[in-house]
């Protein structure tokens, strides 16, 4: 007997995150193309309209992204002119990423981007917000089991 339900798609919960980040990305896309931003360029400047003049390791601890990779998405945004790197003036080795006044107005037709990504999952607030609690706990989970 073939016991192949170990392996179907409709069990594995990476896949339904997976396919459901891929669902997110494929409605974001041409909205955030209008605003001439990547989605994890997005999730940066997300992070300093919450609070400007971050450290670099903050941002990078704050989206799970390693230097590696966040420093070239920094990178970009400066070239676009939506962010400044600066060295952290108490402590050398820190890299500060401030908004530009370029960086600071895109962020009001991010809240229409965010306003159309509500309106399109289907969900109610209260179910964002429980979905959210499941989420944050998987990735600890994860996270710690990662090591």
């Amino acid at each position: 007997m073939n016991d192949s339900s170990h392996f179907s798609l409709d069990t594995m919960l990476c896949f339904d995150v997976y396919a459901a980040n891929l669902a997110f990305g494929r409605l974001y896309k041409p909205m955030l193309d209008e605003l001439g931003v990547t989605y994890p360029q997005f999730l940066v400047l997300t992070s300093l309209w919450q609070e400007d003049g971050q450290s670099v390791g903050i941002i990078s601890a704050g989206l799970g992204l390693d230097s590696s990779t966040l420093t070239p998405l920094l990178k970009r945004l400066e070239q676009a002119g939506l962010v400044n790197r600066r060295r952290d003036t108490d402590d050398e080795r820190r890299v500060r990423v401030s908004l530009t006044a370029a960086g600071r107005a895109l962020q009001q037709p991010a809240k229409s981007v965010l306003k159309r990504i509500g309106e399109s999952h289907g969900l109610s607030q209260s179910e964002v917000e429980g979905l959210q609690s499941l989420l944050w706990r998987l990735r600890r989970a994860l996270a710690a089991a990662a090591g």
